[in-house]
C-alpha cells in the first residue's frame, strides 16, 4: 500500500480532479445562466494549479532539479499557500456570498474575506522564510475559519427560508456540505506540515492517505452534484 501511494498518489489525485472538471464542462450549458458556472470555471482550473504546483517533481523527472535545488523555490509550499490555502478560501467565500440572498450575511462574508486577505499578506511578509518552507498555520487556520463561516451562513439561510424544501437538488448545498467536511478533515493535518519530509515517511504517507481519501470524496460529490442538481437562476 505504501509503495502504491508513493507511485500513484499524484495520478489518483489528478484523476478525480479531471473527472470533476470534465463533467463540469459537459454539463456547463445547464449551469451557464447560474452562479454555478463560476464553480465550474474554478474546478477546471484546479488540475492546472496542481500540475504547475508539482514543478519540483517535474524538474526531478527531467533531471533539472539542480536548477532549483538550494533556492527558495526548491519546495512548492509557497505556490499552494497562494493558490489553494488562500485562493480556495477567497474564491469559495466569494462564491457563497453571491448565492446568499441575506444582505447582512453577504456583508459579513465580504468583510471577513478582506480581513483574511490582509492578515494573510501580513503573515507572509513577516514570516517570509517560513512561507517557502512549509504551510503557514495562521493562513491555514484563517482559510478554514473563512470557509466554515461561509458554509455555516449558507446553511443558516437555507434553514430559515423556503430553500429547505428543495435543498437536495441544489448544487450549492452539495458544494457547501462537501467543503465543510473537507476543510475540517484536512486543515488539522496541515498544521504539522513542518514534518512533511523524506526523513519521516510515516507522516508523509499518513498525510497522503488523508488527502487522497478526502480528495476522492470531495471531487466525487462535486461530480455527482453537477450531474444531479438543478441550476438555480441568479
Amino acid at each position: 500500500m505504501d509503495e502504491f501511494l508513493k507511485n500513484n498518489y499524484s495520478l489518483l489525485t489528478y484523476g478525480v480532479e479531471l473527472m470533476a472538471a470534465i463533467i463540469g464542462l459537459i454539463v456547463y450549458k445547464k449551469f451557464k445562466n447560474s452562479h454555478a458556472k463560476y464553480f465550474i470555471w474554478f474546478i477546471c482550473a484546479i488540475p492546472l494549479i496542481e500540475f504547475i504546483g508539482g514543478y519540483p517533481w517535474h524538474f526531478e523527472d527531467l533531471g533539472l532539479f539542480h536548477l532549483i535545488e538550494g533556492t527558495v523555490f526548491e519546495r512548492n509550499y509557497w505556490w499552494f499557500t497562494i493558490f489553494w490555502t488562500m485562493g480556495s478560501a477567497l474564491f469559495y467565500s466569494w462564491y457563497l456570498e453571491k448565492v446568499i440572498t441575506n444582505k447582512m450575511y453577504s456583508i459579513l462574508l465580504r468583510v471577513s474575506r478582506y480581513v483574511f486577505f490582509v492578515i494573510s499578506i501580513l503573515v507572509i511578509v513577516t514570516n517570509i522564510d517560513e512561507f517557502f518552507i512549509y504551510s503557514s498555520s495562521p493562513i491555514v487556520l484563517g482559510g478554514t475559519v473563512l470557509i466554515i463561516l461561509s458554509c455555516f451562513l449558507y446553511f443558516l439561510e437555507i434553514l430559515t427560508s423556503d430553500k429547505i424544501l428543495d435543498f437536495y437538488r441544489s448544487i450549492n448545498f452539495y458544494i457547501s456540505a462537501t467543503l465543510f467536511i473537507w476543510f475540517l478533515i484536512t486543515s488539522t493535518i496541515l498544521f504539522f506540515d513542518k514534518y512533511f519530509n523524506d526523513m519521516d515517511w510515516n507522516f508523509v504517507l499518513l498525510q497522503w492517505q488523508v488527502f487522497l481519501i478526502s480528495n476522492i470524496f470531495m471531487y466525487s460529490i462535486f461530480t455527482f452534484a453537477l450531474l444531479w442538481s438543478k441550476p438555480e437562476k441568479n
